[in-house]
């Protein structure tokens, strides 16, 4: 009786042994299952994150690509205006532009234009929005630290009393004292230089004015 009591024992310890196998393989399987699936998660969170990365890079570049690779070049005059040889684009963006001419004379820009109506500005403006005001017919002055003071403050005065015209510093110009109208830029040696007066009067709502008779008035005033 005894041997037969030590028999059950014994079967019931292999199948609690085999039980505990089993039990043991399926947490294995389990762990497989739930590592392989995390992986797959984060590979395809991975993946997605770098496709929308990508679409918003090459979203961003076909934005600015239309204003970045204008073409083109400065033809100057017998009068001493240089003239951009190619028609300019004129669509509104939000990104930055890369124009090919300082200051630029037109291209793409943004749909907010500085407030041209006589006003002056002592910092450096948002080229985008500059541009804009051109294509409501303004002229630019922009001069830099190498212009004089009296020259400045001149400027400065026939600026204000002049509507559809602007003026700021712009460090990155070739020159001291330049006008830009849309499509047209010239050097000047100083207030006093007679083209000034003869700059504005042929493009300060000119022939050249994509947007004749657009405000100057409403946009950007810093």
């Amino acid at each position: 009786m005894g041997s037969a009591k030590n028999k059950s024992n014994t079967a019931r310890q292999a199948r609690i042994e085999e039980m505990r196998r089993a039990e043991r393989a399926r947490e294995r399987r389990n762990r497989i299952l739930t590592i392989t699936a995390s992986v797959v998660v984060v590979v395809g969170l991975v993946a997605a994150g770098v496709v929308l990365v990508r679409s918003q890079s090459d979203a961003d570049k076909d934005e600015a690509q239309p204003s970045d690779k204008v073409p083109g070049k400065f033809v100057t005059g017998k009068d001493g205006v240089r003239t951009w040889n190619t028609k300019l684009s004129s669509t509104h963006v939000e990104t930055s532009v890369g124009y090919p001419m300082e200051p630029p004379v037109g291209g793409d820009h943004h749909r907010a234009w500085m407030n041209c109506n006589g006003d002056v500005y002592d910092k450096e403006l948002r080229k985008e929005n500059a541009v804009h005001s051109l294509e409501h017919g303004a002229v630019w002055v922009t001069y830099t630290s190498k212009a004089s003071k009296a020259d400045v403050e001149a400027l400065t005065t026939k600026v204000k009393q002049t509507p559809y015209t602007l003026m700021s510093p712009d460090e990155k110009q070739q020159d001291p004292i330049m006008l830009s109208a849309w499509g047209h830029q010239r050097t000047v040696t100083s207030a006093s230089d007679p083209n000034v007066a003869k700059f504005f009067e042929t493009y300060v709502q000119g022939k050249q004015t994509p947007e004749p008779g657009a405000p100057c008035t409403g946009g950007l005033s810093e």
